[in-house]
């Protein structure tokens, strides 16, 4: 069996998923990677046969969406590449969320299944952020289209919506609380995030961060380039996390019964919709730092309890499931 597997490359999370799968995928036959997007940090082991540069997300220094940058990323040879992915040749296609596959499928009249976090949002029982944002909500809704879909999210909120992905990393470690606190909050500069931390003096901070190529320290705070063995340890071993709105890291943080602290994207929709569903599970949300932020630190530092978080499905029953449903082509 050949199969493709289309990837968002806009961040990292789906190239960690995909690295993670992908052992249990090729007991079902060959697998070709196709990584769409510019501005993901992690380098990846993975096999890319196919490489674009697709539609990238871009965000300003102070916590937001930069949307210039986004539509000045816009390609007009996309259709063009869609009409040229040799998806024909394929038994099985699988898109986590990527645009020119979907494109292609459309064009050429392929079945597909979206699988991955945005693939849950298919789903009308699944957590939305209480802002308007039609732009938002037509992404995930619209953005990718397929004939099948199968979602992982923090909860089973649907009956096609399964538990996250989980790097074997972060199953097997045993957990231990240097005192640090981890930090990725990539729409934030580094010259923004410092006067905030350098204010929590009796707190050493781990910043993971694309501004920096090696490791870099002052006062209370260590930066580090992004790196997903460094960043894993630094998160194994962390006393809490403050990220962003994201799915994966978020999930390893409450399987390992990490203190959380989640500042969402300003105005990405899904990041929104995932502070909201974790909000609900007494994860601490804020929407931006700010003067309040000392404050916000110390309740969040002080609160006694973590959440109890466990798996129902592993990533080997996921990729079963997966298979299961998958809608098969005919091979050109």
């Amino acid at each position: 069996m050949k199969i493709f597997y289309a990837i968002q490359g806009t961040g990292n999370g789906h190239i960690s998923r995909a690295e993670q799968l992908y052992p249990y995928l090729k007991k079902y036959g060959e697998v070709d990677f196709f990584l769409s997007g510019s501005n993901a940090q992690l380098q990846t082991p993975l096999p890319i046969k196919y490489k674009s540069n697709g539609i990238s997300l871009h965000y300003k220094n102070t916590g937001g969406m930069d949307y210039g940058k986004i539509s000045k990323s816009l390609s007009f040879n996309i259709y063009k590449e869609a009409k040229a992915l040799p998806i024909e040749h394929y038994d099985v296609i699988i898109n986590d969320f990527e645009f020119i596959t979907s494109l292609a499928c459309t064009l050429k009249k392929k079945k597909s299944i979206q699988f991955g976090h945005q693939a849950s949002f298919q789903s009308k029982l699944t957590p939305r952020a209480n802002t308007f944002n039609p732009l938002g909500n037509w992404v995930l809704d619209k953005f990718v289209r397929s004939t099948h879909y199968l979602g992982l999210h923090f909860e089973s909120y649907d009956k096609n919506i399964y538990n996250p992905i989980i790097k074997d990393e972060i199953i097997n470690a045993s957990p231990i609380d240097n005192g640090h606190i981890t930090v990725y909050l990539p729409q934030y500069a580094i010259a923004v995030l410092t006067p905030y931390l350098l204010a929590q003096s009796k707190f050493q901070f781990e910043v993971f961060t694309k501004e920096v190529a090696q490791v870099t320290k002052y006062k209370n705070i260590t930066l580090l380039p992004i790196d997903n063995k460094t960043f894993t340890n630094s998160l194994i071993q962390c006393h809490g996390i403050i990220t962003a709105g994201g799915f994966e890291t978020p999930a390893e943080a409450l399987y390992l019964k990490k203190k959380l602290l989640c500042i969402p994207i300003l105005n990405h929709f899904e990041q929104e919709c995932n502070g909201a569903a974790m909000k609900k599970m007494g994860v601490a949300v804020i929407k931006k730092i700010d003067k309040n932020f000392s404050q916000i630190f110390a309740e969040w530092i002080q609160a006694a309890t973590t959440i109890e978080y466990k798996l129902t499905h592993s990533t080997e029953d996921i990729v079963k499931l997966l298979m299961q449903q998958i809608p098969y082509n005919q091979v050109a």
